[in-house]
This record gives C-alpha cells, structure tokens and sequence, in this order.
C-alpha cells in the first residue's frame, strides 16, 4: 500500500523552459541565446551549485563575469529564474486532495536560487510535508543518496513509496531503491497511472 507520494518539482509540478531564460539572458548581455547553454556549461558550476558546493554569492559573480553581466545579486537571482513560466502543470487542487490521505514529498534536483524564487512564486508548495533538495543533501539525482534521504523523510518503506519524475533515468534509480515509480508526461496521464494504483484525487 502507498503511504507516501514523492514528486519531482521541473518538469511536474512546475514547467521548465530554458528557451525563455535564454532570451531574457540575451536581451541584457549582449550574447546570442544559443551561446548561452555552451558558456554557462563550460564553467561546470551548475552541478556544483545543485550540489551544494559553491555559495550562491560565488555562483552569481562567476555567472555575471561569464555573461559579461553588470547587475546586482536580486537582479540576476530574477534573470536566473526567468526560466519558469507562471502556471504550473499539475493543479493546487489535486495536489491538496493526495495530502489529505498521503504524506507528500518534494524530491529535486535544485539550487538555492531556483527553489528560493519557486517556494516564493508557487503556493501549491505549501502541501508538501517535507522539501528533499540536491543542494541540501549534497547529492543530484540518479544518485542514491538523494533518494535514501527522500525514504528517511517519508518515514515508510521502500515499498510504500511512489516516486513521481519526467526523467526516465531518474525513475529507474527510484526503482533500484524498492520504490514504485512513474514517469511523468502529462497531468491526465499521471491521473490515469495513479488510478491504476486505486490512487484517485
């Protein structure tokens, strides 16, 4: 029986659109959006930064110098986020209706920009029972640890826990770890695998 729903945040609960953080991006500094994923990668402090391993202060100085961007850390912490249109894909409601029955939980790979700008900006967040984040733990997934932490949170076994993810890779390491797991593609989809499950909301 599940006791426990554990959802990824980009890309399930809140869309992700990089083509419209780049655009924003190129209109302040002065760089074609399509060069814009090659500069910010060949720094390699993303994954750091989701990690926990460079403070957000050092990551935004490094960020402006490799956009060649003059702005002040609240400015570029609003460019950075630009990246989430304001809608989300999955309803308030439904979620509201899983928490009355299932402890729910935030499993993500993100950094304290990002989730500092969602936590702000979507209040469906407010019925997750406990927030499991990369920069907090040390760890991104597919690795096991972030979902060893996510199991220690929710307080059941491997087995009682559905995990709930757009990445196919990041669904097949949540059931190396004993965990159900579905892939995420749309809301009416997720609403058809949670009833096969008889998990109606």
């Amino acid at each position: 029986m599940i006791k426990t729903i554990i959802f990824d945040l980009g890309g399930v609960i809140v869309p992700l659109d990089f083509k419209r953080g780049y655009e924003a991006m190129e209109a302040v500094c002065g760089c074609r959006a399509a060069d814009i994923p090659r500069r910010i990668a060949s720094t390699g402090l993303v994954p750091q930064f989701e990690k926990g391993q460079v403070k957000p202060e050092d990551f935004v100085a490094a960020m402006c110098d490799c956009l060649g961007l003059e702005m002040d850390f609240d400015e570029f912490c609003g460019l950075w986020a630009s990246i989430f249109p304001p809608h989300t894909l999955i309803p308030e409601s439904f979620l509201e209706s899983l928490r009355a029955r299932y402890r729910l939980l935030l499993l993500s790979n993100t950094n304290a920009l990002h989730f500092s700008f969602i936590h702000k900006n979507y209040p469906l967040l407010r019925h997750m029972d406990h927030f499991v984040l990369s920069y907090e733990v040390g760890a991104m997934k597919p690795s096991p640890e972030i979902y060893h932490a996510a199991l220690a949170r929710s307080e059941c076994s491997p087995q009682e826990c559905l995990f709930i993810d757009d990445v196919a890779d990041n669904v097949e390491a949540a059931r190396r770890e004993g965990m159900d797991a579905e892939q995420f593609h749309s809301f009416d989809q997720l609403r058809r695998d949670l009833k096969t499950r008889a998990i109606d909301a």
